[in-house]
């Protein structure tokens, strides 16, 4: 590194901060993906100072300049300087984005980056602002799992997941939105893949990244660590060090638009062996009739679960246009979301919200471990912005 570099505070430079992020610490925490930091630069070169940590799964990072994706790596453990800028002409001024790929990875208490600083031999101007603001809420499907890899890859490995390639980011980039997302592989609305009912999205949606927020959140129902003489320090997350099982402040950043595309867990439950929950004993289910059909008391399980996270999303997002959406890999419970949503415009009056079917994967669109590829998303990210034009 050149030593004419200056080092700046993270409260020091304009910046543009993606993601739900507690922003009280002097560092900038990637909890999830698409969390990261944005800056305009003049100088011809910019490093970052960041420590990455996991226990099972090593972190993936993205860099773009000036929009256009440039690299994607994995971090392991410990400090690390990145160059994420260097050789241009000192004189312009480029936009450079380092964000995280991966997801909270719910399951390991230590996944975690922290941005500490930033080095370069220019100046920082201000970041251009967007014009929209989108949330995207789901599973493996808005966590990107296939987007990246081969299509015989099989094993849940880190670098098949992306922001980079979701439909949310293409969707962002084509709007000049910015987007957040709250994901994880696996999980559903009422019930995750395997019959887990304790792996759904509604009850982590209200909290900063409750995804990354393990020991307080399943124990304290999101009370903060540092708050509680009973939590063992010891035990925390590395989210819940950064602010991950805080109250959301849903004011902070008002979307335009949510989409929601949850059910394809639900649905694969009814496929999987019984669940017991380890704590309670408690066994879990979701059965089929004789037939094969769904069992419709489970079905109206999965609709009443649906109806009161719509409830909840209106409840946070007063003004926010809700769109449901549902199909990409496979369309089981299609008419069951629809009836949820006509159910919950009927009990709550609420006209601002919708329902899409999406096109399911095929042989050309296919990626990674049988989830939808990159041009899969890059359909639907076709179809999302030209229904976004018809409402913004």
């Amino acid at each position: 590194m050149a030593d004419n570099l200056k080092y700046y505070k993270i409260k020091d430079i304009p910046m543009n901060i993606h993601g739900r992020i507690d922003t009280s610490y002097d560092l900038i925490p990637l909890l999830s993906n698409g969390h990261g930091i944005e800056v305009s630069v003049q100088g011809s070169q910019l490093w970052a100072d960041v420590e990455a940590n996991h226990e099972n799964f090593e972190p993936w990072v993205a860099i773009e300049i000036n929009g256009e994706l440039i690299s994607r790596f994995m971090l392991d453990k410990g400090s690390h300087r990145l160059c994420l800028l260097r050789g241009v002409s000192p004189e312009q001024t480029t936009r450079v984005k380092l964000y995280r790929e991966l997801q909270a990875m719910s399951e390991d208490p230590k996944t975690c980056i922290t941005i500490k600083g930033l080095w370069t031999d220019g100046d920082f101007r201000e970041p251009p602002s967007y014009d929209h603001r989108f949330e995207f809420i789901g599973d493996s499907i808005c966590s990107g799992e296939g987007t990246y890899g081969a299509r015989t890859d099989m094993d849940w490995t880190a670098y098949c997941m992306s922001y980079s390639r979701t439909y949310a980011n293409l969707i962002g980039k084509e709007l000049n939105a910015e987007c957040r997302v709250i994901s994880q592989g696996g999980w559903g609305v009422f019930s995750g893949w395997n019959n887990n009912r304790r792996h759904v999205i509604p009850d982590y949606y209200e909290h900063i990244c409750g995804l990354a927020s393990g020991y307080a959140l399943s124990t304290k129902g999101g009370m903060l660590p540092a708050d509680d003489p009973d939590i063992d320090v010891a035990k925390m997350s590395t989210g819940d060090r950064y602010g991950a099982g805080r109250a959301y402040d849903f004011g902070s950043w008002v979307p335009e638009v949510i989409f929601i595309n949850l059910g394809t867990n639900d649905r694969e439950g009814f496929n999987q062996p019984p669940f017991t929950d380890p704590d309670t004993g408690k066994t879990y289910s979701l059965r089929t009739d004789p037939d094969g059909s769904f069992c419709r008391e489970d079905i109206e399980l999965i609709i009443n679960a649906a109806v009161g996270f719509l409830k909840k999303v209106r409840k946070n997002n007063p003004a926010s246009h809700i769109v449901w959406l549902y199909g990409m890999l496979g369309y089981d419970l299609n008419l069951t979301l629809a009836e949820a949503l006509n159910r919950y415009r009927t009990e709550s009056g609420d006209g601002n919200v919708a329902y899409l079917e999406l096109p399911s994967v095929n042989d050309r669109t296919i990626g990674a471990r049988s989830h939808p590829g990159y041009e899969s998303h890059r359909i639907v990210a076709g179809i999302l912005t030209d229904y976004l034009k018809t409402v913004l």
